[in-house]
């Protein structure tokens, strides 16, 4: 079982930057990949950023590469986002993703999720 649970949304406006955490427990956080995903009112969770297990390798959506930068610290068992230039289309809650076995780049890849935090950029 792994539990997770994610901080640093809130309100900002549009080229402001926010970072958000991930902080994990329950398992052993540092032999997964994790992963960030998003979901607007209306729509379907989306893919945000992905890395492996290791950090080395990172996976991006063409909306947000170049802006968002997602990294992982294995001693703290917390995976971030750096979320900068933000836009008003950024506007969703963020929800943090473990997969046990697969890199999370679809929701149906991700074993556990977070309760997701809140971030709104404002024109």
């Amino acid at each position: 079982q792994v539990q997770l649970v994610e901080s640093g949304g809130g309100l900002v406006q549009a080229g402001g930057s926010l970072r958000l955490s991930c902080a994990a427990s329950g398992r052993t956080f540092s032999s997964y990949a994790m992963g960030w995903f998003r979901q607007a009112p209306g729509k379907e969770r989306e893919f945000v950023a992905a890395l492996t297990w290791s950090g080395g390798n990172t996976y991006y959506s063409n909306s947000v590469k170049g802006r968002f930068t997602i990294s992982r610290d294995n001693v703290k068992n917390t995976v971030y986002l750096q979320m900068n230039s933000l836009k008003p289309e950024d506007t969703a809650v963020y929800y943090c993703a473990v997969s046990l076995s697969r890199i999370p780049v679809i929701p149906s890849y991700s074993d556990y999720w977070g309760q997701g935090t809140q971030v709104t950029v404002s024109s």
